[in-house]
């Protein structure tokens, strides 16, 4: 039944009951799902397509983590009454399950196993937030560019052999917490070597097995 990785260890009765008072959204590509310092009131769980979270910037905005179907944003919602920390837009069509923070109060009170849902999806932002921390002080920049294409691959893979992640080199570096040069360089390092190939505003996986090693995943 569970659609999320991170409610693998809940009871599926406590995922069930929270899934009854969640809401079917839909985005279209670029909507906006919420920009940051806006009352923060909703949960969502991704059904389908990918969000891109970002925070502004002096002269634009940083991509901080593109997040797909099995993922959840907005977590904090449910447990404070402090604004939104960072924006939200659907990168395509998009479908979630919203919880909203009245409902789900609601909700624990007649169920309050219900609220291992809750911790688990928060122990999963702390366990991504850790690895951001871990990859940024520890793992040099190239190699950071290597693992943020390959975890995007994946993401974008639904199935197909040669995955396309379309995202411009500019932005895998904000992923990576480096410049469009150092990206540049690395790809131009992988497409000699086979495993990718560059387009405009893309980049075509041609060899992820190959790319999986180079960045030492499992």
């Amino acid at each position: 039944m569970t659609e999320w990785p991170l409610l693998r260890d809940v009871p599926e009765d406590e995922i069930r009951h929270v899934l009854q008072i969640a809401r079917d959204r839909r985005f279209r590509r670029n909507e906006l799902v919420f920009h940051r310092d806006d009352p923060a009131d909703t949960l969502h769980l991704i059904r389908v397509g990918r969000f891109a979270v970002t925070l502004p910037a002096p002269r634009d905005t940083v991509m901080l983590a593109v997040l797909g179907p099995g993922e959840t944003f907005g977590e904090l919602a449910l447990v404070d009454d402090e604004a939104r920390s960072a924006t939200v837009v659907a990168l395509e069509d998009a479908r979630t399950w919203s919880v909203h923070k009245i409902d789900f109060g609601r909700l624990k009170r007649k169920h309050p196993g219900v609220n291992e849902v809750l911790l688990a999806l928060l122990a999963g932002q702390v366990r991504r937030l850790s690895a951001r921390v871990a990859e940024a002080l520890y793992v040099p920049a190239p190699k950071r560019v290597r693992l943020h294409v390959y975890q995007l691959a994946r993401a974008y893979a639904d199935g197909e052999a040669a995955p396309v992640v379309p995202l411009t080199q500019e932005t895998i570096g904000q992923l990576a917490g480096t410049s469009r040069a150092q990206v540049n360089e690395v790809l131009r390092q992988e497409a000699a070597a086979g495993v990718l190939e560059v387009g405009r505003g893309k980049i075509r996986v041609v060899d992820l097995e190959g790319l999986a090693r180079r960045v030492g995943a499992p």
